[in-house]
């Protein structure tokens, strides 16, 4: 053996004295070792699965250098293995006892050629404890899926627009406490008897699973039942005449009925509504008679839409006129057949050709001319053709096959109102449904009565009224509205109920409308120029006068003035009146109406100015010249003479003085010049001197000589033209 192979043989022993078993290390650990390795080895973990702790075990010894035999080409380095799984069969030496100390710094590994080496064995697996699974647990026993129950019919009711919570309350048959906790959920904090509006109600009413279905009361047919075809029976026909005023509408109806109502007007011209009921040989008609004067247009208007049939009357001598035209719309309008009675044929100057002519351009073709509008020429005076014409109505009629039930309930529309000072409230009412009788309690408008006493057209007392009968009804509570609905319930206390929910409901209305002045408001009013108006306190005798004249006032004025009603009601002027006027500053108008003695004085004490009229034109005429005298009056500049400049001349103190010829009128000091320059305006003021010779004078006529001087002006050249001219204020019209 070599000496290098010598040297070599110990260290391979060590080598292999170094690759032990970790069984081998736990049973026979090193004699040599320190005591500080002996007390870890001990303390190592006996858990033999624990491969982290062998590892640290391992780790904590310095390895030996791997020796090879050279002559291999290829150099790798090899780490000594963690653990094998069978002791070596080299038995190594025991190395020798380190001394004490801090252990020195291991050598870096040598890395020598590998040489036919066996491949290290793989680590040693830690045995794995396979633990038994848990008993799975019992399910728990399903339960039986119950069967679904149908859900419980949803409740309905009825509802208005003025109910309760205690109403309300019983009507879902639920606890007074749900209903306000209810309530309380939707923010609404309400006592017992406080009113509901209808969307609060419908919300509450849902979540107590009931329906509602709201009905107004405000609604005339909320209140009407509908009508049973088998019990209708045949009803005259309602026939309105209209036309322009002065072309004898009354004087028509006075010779149909044989009376003489024209002449108790006031002006011999219409301004109530009425209705008459005339019998014929065809049957019995109705006739509605309407003003043709132009403030009556609604009059008309309601007229129409309660009618069958109209008669348009026209004057022969006189053609289709403003109101001629808007009676035929309005017929139009309520889709009612018209028939044309040409009235006044027996002038001289009539021509009924012309009319036909004028009529056909308005798509009332007669029917002589091939057209589908029946023409009746007639005299009114002379009561020519006036049984042609009924029968040419009756005829019409007949074509509309007009019925009615006479057996219901009775329901009508107010044809005119008004307050009678030993009456009290009255109203004529054209019965359209059902019967009318003594004693049976109704709802119309905001009012409700109980009828008292029925008279015909003839003043005549009646006990009941069927359908297209015209008849004036006592019991009143109120004056109502012209065109208000009259509607007969069960009972007075349900009538009274419903008026007085109406009132309230209208009430609320007004003032919920009702705009008050702003600061802002005002501030735009007074610098948008001046706004202004005429306080009025209006009376008249009956409703529709009273509509119409209040229309007709408040078509006056214009952006700077204007007409304001802040008051207007039916019957006589009361102290009442007087006060509000006295507070307000206003006048009082009265229509057919005269202040009691009282009243007229306490108006001359205070100061207070009636005016009552018998004839609306009189009234309109006055009213517009009080207007027409709060209008600012008009500046107008009116021209009074011209000048020419010859010479001007230069004064100390005073500046230059302008030499002038007067040429046209004459020129006044106290007046306005106007300085005119190749025809443009130089100068515009007053004048500052007007001399003649040295002498001041107020004007200088034309054809002499002047000196003047203009304020604050020096700019003055001969050849310039002066203007004199003053302001005047001129009263402005409507």
């Amino acid at each position: 053996m070599t000496d290098a192979k010598k040297k070599s043989a110990p260290k391979t022993a060590k080598k292999a004295a170094a690759v032990k078993t970790p069984v081998e290390k736990k049973k026979a650990p090193a004699k040599n070792a320190t005591a500080k390795e002996a007390v870890k080895a001990k303390k190592a973990p006996k858990k033999e699965g624990d491969t982290a702790a062998k590892t640290r075990a391992l780790r904590k010894k310095p390895e030996a250098p791997i020796v090879a035999a050279p002559a291999a080409p290829l150099s790798v380095p090899v780490a000594a293995p963690v653990a094998a799984t069978k002791p070596s069969p080299v038995a190594a030496p025991v190395p020798a006892a380190k001394p004490a100390g801090p252990s020195p710094t291991p050598a870096a590994p040598v890395f020598k050629p590998v040489e036919n080496r066996p491949a290290a064995a793989a680590p040693v697996a830690a045995p794995t404890v396979v633990r038994p699974l848990a008993e799975p647990k019992p399910a728990a026993p399903v339960r039986p899926v119950p069967e679904a129950r149908p859900a419980a019919p949803r409740i309905k009711i009825e509802i208005n627009e003025t109910i309760t919570v205690k109403e309300l309350t019983e009507k879902l048959n639920a606890k007074l406490p749900d209903v306000i906790k209810k309530l309380m959920g939707l923010g609404v904090m309400a006592n017992l008897n406080q009113r509901l509006d209808t969307d609060t109600a419908v919300l509450v009413a849902d979540a107590f699973n009931v329906d509602v279905n709201v009905k107004s009361v405000l609604t005339d047919e909320a209140l009407t039942t509908p009508e049973d075809p088998g019990a209708l029976r045949p009803r005259p026909p309602v026939v309105t005449v209209m036309g322009h005023v002065d072309h004898g509408k009354t004087s028509l109806l006075d010779a149909i009925r044989s009376a003489r109502v024209a002449e108790k007007e006031a002006g011999g011209i219409t301004q109530h509504i009425g209705a008459y009921q005339v019998k014929t040989d065809r049957g019995v008609v109705t006739f509605l008679d309407t003003p043709g004067h132009e403030a009556f247009t609604a009059m008309r208007a309601r007229g129409a839409k309660a009618t069958d049939l109209v008669i348009l009357v026209v004057a022969a001598d006189d053609g289709v006129m403003p109101q001629t035209v808007e009676a035929i719309d309005h017929a139009r309008a309520a889709d009612v057949p018209i028939v044309v009675a040409i009235n006044k044929c027996d002038l001289p100057q009539a021509n009924a050709q012309r009319i036909k002519q004028e009529l056909a351009n308005l798509n009332l073709a007669p029917e002589d001319w091939g057209g589908k509008t029946v023409m009746v020429e007639v005299s009114a005076r002379q009561k020519t053709n006036i049984d042609k014409l009924l029968e040419m109505v009756a005829l019409e009629a007949e074509l509309l096959e007009l019925k009615a039930n006479p057996d219901r309930a009775a329901q009508g529309v107010v044809v005119e109102a008004r307050l009678d000072p030993r009456r009290g409230p009255v109203a004529t009412v054209l019965i359209q449904k059902g019967t009318l009788k003594l004693g049976d309690a109704f709802v119309c408008g905001v009012h409700s009565g109980k009828i008292r006493a029925l008279t015909n057209d003839r003043g005549e007392r009646v006990k009941e009224a069927p359908p297209s009968f015209p008849v004036e009804i006592m019991g009143l509570a109120g004056t109502p509205k012209a065109g208000d609905t009259l509607v007969v319930l069960p009972t007075e206390r349900e009538a009274r109920e419903i008026a007085e929910r109406r009132q309230g409901l209208a009430d609320a209305e007004s003032k919920r409308a009702r705009q008050h002045l702003t600061l802002e408001a005002f501030h735009h009013e007074a610098t948008a120029g001046k706004v202004r108006a005429l306080p009025i306190v209006l009376k008249a005798d009956v409703q529709g006068s009273l509509e119409a004249i209040r229309e007709s006032l408040q078509k006056l004025g214009n952006n700077e003035i204007s007409v304001r009603v802040i008051h207007a009601g039916v019957g006589g002027i009361n102290n009442s009146d007087v006060v509000l006027a006295d507070a307000s500053d206003a006048i009082i108008l009265g229509f057919n109406v005269r202040p009691d003695p009282t009243s007229e004085s306490l108006a001359q004490r205070d100061g207070v100015e009636i005016k009552t009229y018998r004839i609306i034109y009189d009234m309109v005429n006055d009213v517009k010249a009080a207007l027409e005298g709060l209008l600012e009056p008009e500046e107008k500049e009116v021209t009074v003479g011209w000048a020419e400049v010859r010479k001007v001349f230069s004064a100390p103190k005073v500046g230059f003085v302008a030499g002038c010829m007067v040429t046209d009128g004459k020129a006044m000091r106290t007046g306005k010049a106007r300085l005119i320059r190749n025809g443009a305006i130089v100068f515009e003021g007053a004048l500052g001197s007007l001399k003649r010779f040295k002498d001041d004078v107020r004007d200088v006529e034309k054809g002499y000589e002047c000196g003047l001087t203009l304020a604050n002006f020096q700019d003055i050249k001969t050849g310039d033209r002066l203007e004199f001219f003053t302001i005047e204020k001129q009263a402005r019209k409507l």
